[in-house]
């Protein structure tokens, strides 16, 4: 059953799931080690599950998990319908849907498909061959007559995005690792094979599906150049360092092609075979992302939402949110959006926002309480809810090829990937008994670990299902709607309405204490205090201290 604290509304009391909904983003290799090997496997996943039903969500999004050599940690699948072995077998994730469904909690699993590993058994059949039944399966090019690429394409991973084959003479396409090919969506029976690989976990009892990169999947047929990036035009996309060249590159060519809506129809018309199913796409494309993401989810017939990665970034402010959350408005007027702070992608964000340690704790709150409330669906990665702030690895540590490829001017994705800290005081703070976990364990993530915060009320941990509780408790923190309220200082200010109910939230996201005078045409019926939060109210004014929150019920 889940937690008695749990939400008082849920993904199950409504037709649309995911409308709304809290996602847990579990990354299984730094969840729970149950085999003593130091790697998280699914069995581990499993274990906790009733922890992360504790704290309120609706559901759980799985990174990869599927048969893959690991040059990218997973990203590079060379068997879609299967398990790796470091995560356990197909017995575990079934075992794992069964619990989470006792819970109520929904699973969401990670679909990568844009391209495979280049041991998977399309792309060995691929290669060896000009004529052979996969011949076409991956996108092959001829190089020009000097023997360069065919075009001036590059790798989100860095170099070209091209690479010689010696078998076939020609050079294949890949936009992240050598070693992830690129798939040929222009060819229908690479659609239609993939879209088997999705009717395989539906049939498992997946919930939904998480699109790696999806506008990413189709290229242009005739391998135009990318022109140079023009200033406030598009930019990396991907969340690329500015240490890589890919971002001197308009990305007109080699992603976001028009050929994708179709696809993402026949993917709409296999989940709707379905009941209760649901997707969530990963749009990376700079400038253009809001305009991408519209054309994704408009008319009920693609993707039910997207993300993008406008609150990844460092800024923390009044002024960024609104104009993030006010953009998404506008560009996209019959889509839903999936906020997030982090993800194993990108810094955590408590690095990224707090300014020291004395005031870590109070920023992850805040933090926590602006995501609560913004309107969409919002995504939580594990440990944030600990306070884990970034872990800071030394190189001989570093497992992310994009880290080590870029080391020293950009560290990686490792320092969001270290393992989960469960036990004071055992070992890798319980994460598993080997000797070496595949990541370090710092001591400061150690002294968050979770058994130790379940004894504190006042800990991030419970705050954050405090939060959670609050928002199931006000159905339009959920769904309904959304109105930004002008104020004369850096505060974020805004509505929720559903209905005939209405409150009024004030962020003072700065480091002094301020004063928010309520608009006259708004009327305060009953002041509500959210979690963690205590200012003050009279005479119409809230009065904030540094990092606070004011919330109002409107008469």
């Amino acid at each position: 059953m889940p937690h008695p604290d749990a939400a008082a509304t849920t993904a199950a009391d409504y037709a649309d799931w995911w409308r709304g909904a809290v996602i847990y983003q579990v990354y299984p290799r730094s969840f729970q080690d149950t085999t003593g090997d130091g790697y998280g496997d699914l069995s581990g996943v499993t274990q906790r599950l009733p922890y992360i039903a504790s704290l309120g969500v609706d559901g759980i999004w799985l990174s990869p998990f599927f048969t893959s050599p690991m040059a990218d940690m997973g990203y590079d699948v060379s068997d879609y319908c299967n398990v790796d072995p470091m995560f356990g077998t197909l017995a575990d994730f079934d075992a794992l849907i069964a619990e989470a469904h006792r819970l109520e909690l929904k699973v969401i699993i990670d679909q990568v498909i844009s391209h495979t590993s280049d041991q998977h058994p399309w792309f060995k059949d691929s290669r060896a061959s000009r004529t052979n039944s996969k011949a076409d399966w991956y996108v092959w090019a001829n190089p020009k007559p000097d023997g360069t690429a065919p075009n001036n394409w590059l790798s989100v991973f860095g170099g070209p995005a091209w690479e010689w084959d010696g078998v076939r003479k020609q050079y294949y396409m890949h936009n992240f690792l050598t070693s992830q090919p690129d798939l040929n969506f222009h060819n229908a029976e690479v659609q239609d094979a993939l879209l088997e690989t999705v009717r395989f976990w539906l049939e498992r009892g997946v919930d939904g599906f998480r699109l790696d990169t999806v506008n990413y999947y189709f290229h242009d047929k005739l391998l135009r150049d990318n022109p140079p990036h023009a200033p406030d035009s598009d930019s990396a996309g991907l969340d690329a360092p500015d240490v890589n060249p890919y971002g001197m590159q308009s990305h007109i060519h080699d992603k976001t092609q028009v050929e994708n809506i179709a696809f993402l129809q026949r993917f709409r018309a296999l989940l709707n075979e379905y009941e209760g199913r649901m997707t969530v796409g990963e749009v990376g494309d700079g400038a253009r992302s809001l305009e991408t993401v519209a054309a994704y989810t408009s008319n009920d017939d693609k993707l039910n939402m997207c993300y993008t990665f406008d609150l990844l970034g460092p800024e923390f402010t009044a002024k960024h949110i609104r104009d993030a959350v006010d953009g998404f408005d506008k560009a996209v007027t019959d889509g839903w959006v999936c906020w997030a702070f982090s993800n194993h992608d990108v810094v955590r964000h408590l690095t990224r926002f707090a300014e020291g340690v004395e005031e870590q704790a109070r920023v992850a709150k805040l933090a926590f309480s602006v995501l609560a409330t913004l309107r969409g669906s919002i995504c939580l990665y594990q440990g944030e809810e600990l306070a884990l702030t970034e872990a800071d690895l030394a190189f001989e540590d570093l497992r992310d090829p994009y880290g080590i490829r870029f080391w020293p001017a950009f560290k990686g994705r490792d320092g969001c990937r270290t393992p989960m800290v469960w036990e004071t005081g055992q070992a890798s703070a319980g994460f598993t008994t080997a000797e070496k976990p595949w990541l370090p364990v710092p001591y400061a993530h150690a002294m968050l670990a979770a058994d130790g915060q379940e004894r504190k009320p006042d800990s991030v941990l419970n705050h954050y299902r405090a939060v959670l509780k609050f928002r199931g408790q006000h159905a339009m923190l959920r769904d309904g709607d959304m109105a930004f309220l002008e104020t004369q200082q850096d505060l974020l200010a805004f509505t929720r309405t559903k209905n005939d109910q209405s409150l009024l939230f004030v962020f003072n996201l700065t480091r002094e204490p301020m004063e928010y005078l309520v608009p006259s045409g708004l009327k305060v019926g009953e002041v509500l205090q959210m979690p963690g939060f205590a200012p003050h109210f009279e005479g119409g004014v809230a009065k904030l201290d540094a990092l606070d929150v004011f919330c109002a019920r409107l008469a």
